[in-house]
């Protein structure tokens, strides 16, 4: 499914940001943190949970990018150095670092986390969204 973008959660010192059309479900931030992200309850992320360095931890932990932070004092995420692309057993192509992803509208988002399909069917080009082979479990 296309992403209609992502969805601010503003807390005192950290604000996540949400875009569920890129989310793969790895649970990282539920498994991790679930002070800060609780999916049954309403609204499921709460920044001032945590500490905002470990919700920063956190996020950065989500292998899509579905997750992203800014502190309200410090730097903005950074990207891994190297850069790494790694191929998910099931095919996906998983990178981590300072990126420039290009989508079909020919807009560059600058990404340090993604997960791209390998196999051409997500409706959320170039994002993987489970659509495809690539996206099985």
């Amino acid at each position: 499914m296309p992403s209609n973008g992502p969805k601010a959660y503003e807390g005192k010192s950290v604000t996540v940001t949400y875009d569920s059309g890129r989310c793969l479900h790895a649970a990282e931030c539920v498994r991790g943190l679930p002070e800060a992200f609780d999916t049954g309850r309403r609204p499921w992320i709460d920044p001032d949970g945590a500490g905002p360095e470990r919700v920063a931890e956190v996020v950065r932990r989500c292998p899509s990018g579905a997750l992203q932070y800014r502190l309200s004092e410090g730097p903005a995420e950074e990207g891994d150095r190297p850069t790494s692309v790694t191929r998910s057993p099931v095919g996906q192509l998983v990178l981590r670092g300072e990126l420039s992803v290009t989508t079909p509208d020919g807009r560059a988002h600058r990404e340090t986390r993604v997960v791209l399909c390998a196999c051409g069917v997500s409706g959320n080009q170039p994002y993987c969204d489970h659509s495809g082979a690539c996206g099985a479990d």
